[in-house]
């Protein structure tokens, strides 16, 4: 193999695949021209000790990037004024590299955050920035600088300053619409190069220490060559970089001349042997060679391909590459490859190649691809990143030669399966640094009396952490089947685990050894286990929607649990089962909720083996689908069952009749609630609660009681690719979540002042109630609700009263439904139902009378927690017109003038005939009251003549919203809420 170094260009490429970008040159920045000496790049390159920054100070207070030194991450205290930090993340991203910043300090990514873990000393510190998931992430030469990026709604990519843990850059929209799959920073710190993750892959190249918002120069690639998912910079020349998929290597150029690259062909017939699929590419020391490894445990040799009568390659042209050697290393897949440039500070001899494979084994090789060392970690799993220490400085009289090619560098070794290891210096001694969940984590719960947070996996590991000592305590596998949901028992003594398998085990909470028998009575794996107050029963839900009940018995003097009964009790899933306390005892009682909008609670006493009797059935919703449930806690004499469902709506459910008290408005972070827990009372304010929930991909917290303010509720980015469980600390300090396939738990510190801050800043009264009106107080929306208010007085005392009129502040509760109506929201009969009773029943348990009127302040209260969170949308429209329509000759979706008419008597709460003539009548304006006097098309056999006269056979959505209704409903702008 040449060793010789050759930097001259190739002007073109024989097999004619090179291509150039012209249509985007490089910008030029006039800054950088004028003053290159002081570019934010070259501060960066000769001072790694401070911050890239083009521009001087302006303050007399030094910048904390400009003075940052190493270790300035874990001085001093960390503070926080939100209602939730982040406090400590276990797991991490183990399809992504684990890098070593320092001697015992890793760097590796969990979900959407950055974690910087000193390892010995248990501190973590959290780069926090991305509303996405980080899907790539690269580290400079001397661990100063972290560039991290990320797919999903806006992308970003961020530059931190890894000493002060600040970010120094955020570039916006890199790549909108598809994010970042690939990033790489060069040697000297100066450049950045991104490779999109959408179909057309788009290359950029960024200056990041200028403040240019576009790329210095881009380039789309063809989807012939593959997803691009690999790139690295020739740390000998900062203007090229290759980049790879499974089956195509790109090389390439940027300049003056914009971004050039060429795509090499090579197949199994260029050298007559198996190839195998690319995994990863580095250039070797030698300034012309480029190494690609290979899934077959290959390496492809790239070599410059040299034109006959060029001595010399022109200045600014791309270099011809071609495949010259395909060199066999060993049988198994190679998935690391990179090139070492020294091991040892004063031994530049020591140069060498390293590579990773599926069996766990690092291999060293010299320049010419001869073995020179073997480090065999099988067992472990495939490597997916190797990250070596920083060449450390000569210490005083070190020689200048070493006895071990590999003195001084230790290194980190990061696996698929979640595995880390620190491997000593002569590359024998290692330890494992973490061992962390392969797949998705589902399932958390917290010890009632201890600092232990129990964790399961779908990969079958089950853990128990101590989360005030930061320490695991046990953990046991799962051979056959992976973890789907557990609890522990209200005295702490067992820990129930539901299998994906449908089995569940009662473990011993400390030694999580099983208890009693394996129970195998549910037909699909198990979604929910919940013990009993008393302990005396253990129930379960499955995804078969059944429901089983387990009873606590006595064997050989031992606490045990046997089989009950079981029941398939909903007909959609189950979102929860709770346990309750009798009212007037302390038998528990049993709930279930589930997405056929059902709330069941089960007759216990009353069940026998094998027959588990129901002892109410109630509907809880119309339209929207119930989500969670918890017990609300005491703030009157009234018992309330909370639950949340998909419209944003919380709903107070009296504890005995079911009866809807109160539906108020919840927490509108971009998705509904999906958990929910109350958080335990605090020794120093017991009359204060809290509630705990996540949404889709947030964790909040929620002052009770509910009211609708808004400003009472906090929620933070949590897992942004799905949150799966949520726990709360027995103290109530601390609330954990699971991230599902991100594999991820994160603990969150509770500070409830700033949440009780937050919430005054808000407004007292009814000032934040009035800030969701349109235009607020002073709106023309409020003085249209006063008039309305005021109209309806006069109409409840009639219209031709002659007679001096009282006015009065109040309305009857029968005009509730039209004012709401004449404001724009159109609630069905049950939900006039329930508003009115609502009102009615208000004061009855305090005072035993009900309601007959309400003022303009609770009928505002009332219009906000019961009207849509998001307003009437065309969205809903078009999709019952899916669900009901047909698509006719023109592609859209309809309903026939028939099909609507008899919808609208037959389904639903139907309505009547003369009922519906004269809605259609006054619809359509030849009712009195719309100013026609064609009173004969009130009846039905008007109503009908009506029809064919005014309506079309044909109806679409937006002909039945604006011809129709008569609405105006704007489009909702096209964007992605996270």
């Amino acid at each position: 193999m040449d060793d010789s170094s050759d930097t001259a260009l190739k002007e073109s490429s024989p097999d004619g695949q090179m291509h150039r970008e012209a249509a985007m040159p490089p910008q030029q920045d006039s800054m950088a021209a004028a003053q290159e000496d002081g570019a934010l790049g070259n501060a960066a390159a000769a001072a790694p000790q401070r911050a890239p920054g083009e521009l001087e100070e302006r303050s007399d207070a030094p910048s904390r990037v400009w003075g940052a030194q190493p270790g300035l991450l874990f001085q001093g205290e960390k503070q926080s004024c939100h209602p939730l930090s982040l406090s400590w993340a276990l797991g991490y991203n183990s399809s992504l590299a684990v890098h070593s910043i320092e001697d015992g300090m890793l760097l590796y990514v969990c979900a959407h955050t950055v974690v910087v873990h000193d390892v010995l000393g248990s501190r973590q510190h959290h780069l926090q920035g991305h509303a996405n998931a980080i899907s790539c992430l690269c580290v400079s030469e001397d661990r100063r600088w972290v560039a991290t990026a990320d797919q999903g709604p806006d992308p970003l990519v961020i530059i931190w300053d890894a000493f002060s843990g600040i970010p120094v850059r955020t570039i916006f929209d890199s790549h909108a619409g598809s994010g970042v799959c690939a990033i790489a920073i060069s040697r000297d710190a100066k450049c950045l190069v991104t490779i999109s993750a959408g179909m057309v892959q788009r290359v950029c190249m960024w200056r990041w220490t200028y403040p240019d918002e576009s790329p210095v120069c881009y380039v789309e690639l063809s989807p012939e060559f593959g997803f691009q998912d690999f790139v690295i910079f020739n740390p000998q020349n900062p203007y090229e970089f290759v980049s790879n998929s499974k089956t195509q290597v790109i090389f390439y150029l940027w300049g003056d001349a914009g971004l050039q690259y060429s795509t090499p062909p090579l197949t199994k017939q260029t050298f007559g042997s198996t190839v195998g699929h690319f995994t990863q590419s580095a250039f070797h020391f030698n300034a012309t060679q480029v190494l690609t490894g290979t899934s077959a445990g290959k390496v492809v040799v790239w070599d410059v391909e040299r034109k006959r009568g060029l001595a010399k390659e022109p200045q600014g042209r791309l270099r011809g590459m071609k495949a010259t050697k395909l060199v066999p290393m060993q049988e198994e897949s190679l998935t690391v490859l990179l090139v070492l440039e020294r091991l040892h500070h004063t031994v530049c001899s020591s140069r060498c190649i390293v590579t990773g494979d599926v069996r766990g084994q690092v291999k060293f090789y010299n320049g010419h691809l001869q073995l020179l060392a073997c480090s065999d970690h099988s067992g472990t799993g495939p490597i997916q990143s190797i990250s070596f220490s920083k060449t450390p400085s000569d210490p005083p009289g070190a020689s200048s030669t070493s006895s071990h090619p590999f003195a001084a560098r230790n290194f980190i070794l990061s696996t698929s399966d979640a595995t880390v290891l620190r491997v000593a210096t002569d590359g024998t001694d290692f330890e494992k640094v973490m061992k962390e969940a392969k797949k998705a984590v589902t399932a958390i719960a917290c010890h009632p009396q201890q600092s232990w947070l129990a964790m399961g996996s779908h990969c079958g590991l089950l853990k128990v952490w101590d989360y005030k000592q930061l320490q695991l305590l046990v953990s046991r596998i799962f051979s056959s089947a992976g973890v789907q949901c557990l609890s522990y028992d209200p005295a702490g003594s067992f820990l129930a685990t539901g299998l994906t398998d449908g089995s569940v085990h009662v473990l011993d909470a400390i030694s999580l050894l099983s208890c009693c028998e394996v129970f195998r009575f549910s037909r699909g794996p198990i979604t929910h286990v919940q013990f009993s107050h008393d302990s005396e029963y253990l129930a379960t839900a499955d995804e078969k929607y059944a429901v089983t009940v387990y009873k606590r018995v006595l064997q050989n003097e031992r606490r045990c649990w046997e089989h009950l009964a079981g029941l398939h009790s909903h007909y959609k899933p189950i979102r929860s089962i709770l346990f309750g306390i009798q009212l007037d005892g302390s038998e528990p009682r049993l709930l279930s909720l589930g997405e056929d909008r059902q709330l069941i609670e089960y007759d216990l006493s009353s069940s026998s083996k094998d027959q588990l009797v129901v002892l109410h059935r109630h509907r809880v919703e119309q339209a929207a689908v119930p989500l969670c449930l918890a017990w609300y806690p005491h703030f009157s004499t009234e018992s309330f069952i909370l639950t949340a469902n998909s419209c944003y709506k919380m709903k107070l459910y009296n504890a005995t009749t079911k009866m809807c008290r109160k539906t108020l408005l919840g927490p509108t972070y971009g998705s509904p609630l999906e958990k929910m827990q109350i958080l335990p009372k605090s020794a120093a304010e017991p009359q204060k609660r809290y509630l705990a929930y996540i949404t889709k991909d947030k964790v909040g917290l929620q002052i009770l009681p509910v009211d609708g303010n808004p400003h009472k509720s906090s929620a933070f980015i949590c897992h942004p690719d799905g949150a799966s469980d949520l726990a709360i600390s027995y103290d109530g300090r601390y609330i954990f979540t699971a991230g599902g396939s991100d594999r991820t738990v994160l603990k969150w510190e509770v500070n409830l002042n700033a949440l009780e801050a937050a919430a005054s800043l808000g407004g007292e009264d009814l000032v934040p109630f009035y800030r969701l009106l349109d235009g607020g107080q002073d709106g023309e929306f409020f003085r249209e609700l006063e008039d309305y208010f005021y109209y309806v007085q006069l109409r409840s005392h009639g219209i031709d009263m002659l007679e001096s009129r009282q006015v009065s502040m109040y309305i009857p509760l029968e005009e509730i439904p039209s004012v709401m109506r004449a404001m724009g929201f159109y609630p069905s009969e049950e939900e006039i139902e329930e508003m009115i009773n609502e009102v009615k029943f208000s004061e009855f348990v305090d005072t035993g009378e009900q309601v007959t009127k309400i003022n303009l302040r609770d009928f505002i209260k009332l219009y906000i927690n019961h009207r849509p969170a998001f307003g009437l949308s065309m969205k809903t429209i078009r999709q019952a017109f899916q669900v009901l329509g047909y698509e006719n000759e023109n592609g859209d979706k309809v309903i026939d003038r028939g099909d609507l008419l008899s919808l609208l008597q037959c389904r639903g709460e139907h309505m009547m005939e003369d009922e519906l003539a004269l809605c259609l009548s006054a619809l359509l304006g030849r009712h009195p009251m719309g100013g026609r006097s064609d009173l004969d098309v009130c009846d039905p056999s008007g109503a009908a003549a009506l029809m064919e006269e005014e309506i079309p056979e044909q109806i679409t959505a937006e002909r039945f919203t604006a011809g129709i209704l008569g609405l105006s409903i704007a489009e909702p702008e096209k964007r992605t809420v996270k």
